[in-house]
C-alpha cells in the first residue's frame, strides 16, 4: 500500500459513529450497531473470519447492537447493547477473556462469562479492561507488567477484579492501566518503565496506586507509555515517555509526575 499524505475517505463507510484504531488495524461502529474493520489481519483482529489483511473495510461477522468499539495491538473487543463484552482477534496472553488462549477471527456467539452490566471497555497492548455500572473494574490479558491490578503478574484468560477501585472512567495504554476515581482522583498501575503511573518511581506497580496532586480530574487518557489528566479546572498535565515530546511540555525528558502541557 502507498502511504498518503493528506485525509482520503474510506470508501464504502459512512455513518460512523466511533472509531478505534492501534497500529495495523482500525475498527467504525456505526449508526446500525455493526462494525466493519480494516487493515492488518493476521490474528484475525478484523472478525470476518479469515485471516486476511484488508485495505477496505470489512464486515464483523454476526454481530450488531454494539455500543462501543476498542482496539488492541492484535484484539479487538466490543461492547454491547445489553452491557456485555465480546472479544475477537488475538489470544496469546488471554486478552479475548473467554477462558482460552486461542485465537478467534470472529467474533463469539456468546459474551465474557461473568461479566455483566459493563457501561465502559479499553483495550491496551495485549489487556483488556472493563468496567461494571457499579464502578467496579475487570481486566483481563497480559498481566508481565500487574497491569491487571490484580496483585500479580501472571497472564489472566478471565476477568480478575481490580480491588480497592470505584471508577467513572478507565483507559489502557501498552502495558499498563488508569482509572478515574469517583473522588476526581487519578490511580495507574502496570508498567512504569517511563514514569507513565505518575507516582514519581520508575517502579512497576501490580496494584493501582494514586497519582499524587491529581485530586480534581475530570477526564484522562493514555496512549502507548504515557498518560494525560484534564482537571475541572486548570491545564491539561501528562507524565511518562516524552521521547517524541508527546507531554507537551516544551521538551523531550520523561516525567515520572505529571507536567503541564505549555499552551502556545
Amino acid at each position: 500500500t502507498t502511504p498518503r499524505a493528506h485525509p482520503t475517505p474510506v470508501p464504502t463507510l459512512s455513518g460512523v459513529l466511533q472509531l478505534a484504531g492501534d497500529g495495523y488495524h482500525t475498527c467504525a461502529l456505526l449508526t446500525t450497531g455493526a462494525v466493519q474493520c480494516w487493515g492488518r489481519n493476521v490474528n484475525g483482529q478484523l472478525g470476518d473470519g479469515t485471516n486476511n489483511d484488508s485495505s477496505t473495510p470489512r464486515s464483523v461477522t454476526d454481530l450488531t447492537n454494539l455500543t462501543q468499539i476498542v482496539s488492541g495491538a492484535g484484539h479487538t473487543c466490543a461492547l454491547d447493547a445489553q452491557a456485555q463484552v465480546r472479544c475477537w482477534g488475538d489470544n496469546t496472553y488471554g486478552q479475548l477473556g473467554d477462558g482460552s488462549m486461542t485465537s478467534r477471527n470472529a467474533a463469539p456467539a456468546t459474551a465474557i462469562a461473568g461479566l455483566a452490566n459493563v457501561v465502559e471497555v479499553v483495550a491496551g497492548g495485549y489487556h483488556s479492561c472493563a468496567r461494571q455500572n457499579t464502578g467496579q473494574v475487570y481486566c483481563w490479558g497480559s498481566n508481565s507488567s500487574g497491569q491487571l491490578g490484580d496483585g500479580a503478574t501472571m497472564d489472566q484468560n478471565a476477568p480478575v477484579l481490580v480491588s480497592g477501585l470505584v471508577a467513572t472512567q478507565i483507559v489502557a495504554g501498552d502495558r499498563h492501566t488508569c482509572a478515574l476515581r469517583t473522588t476526581g482522583e487519578v490511580a495507574c498501575w502496570g508498567d512504569n518503565s517511563f514514569g507513565q503511573l505518575g507516582d514519581g518511581t520508575i517502579t512497576n506497580r501490580s496494584t493501582s496506586g494514586p497519582v499524587p496532586g491529581l485530586i480534581n480530574a475530570a477526564a484522562i487518557d493514555t496512549c502507548g507509555g504515557h498518560t494525560c489528566a484534564l482537571p475541572q479546572t486548570g491545564v491539561l498535565s501528562c507524565w511518562g515517555d516524552n521521547s517524541s515530546g508527546q507531554l507537551g511540555d516544551g521538551s523531550t525528558t520523561n516525567s515520572l509526575v505529571p507536567t503541564d502541557v505549555l499552551w502556545p
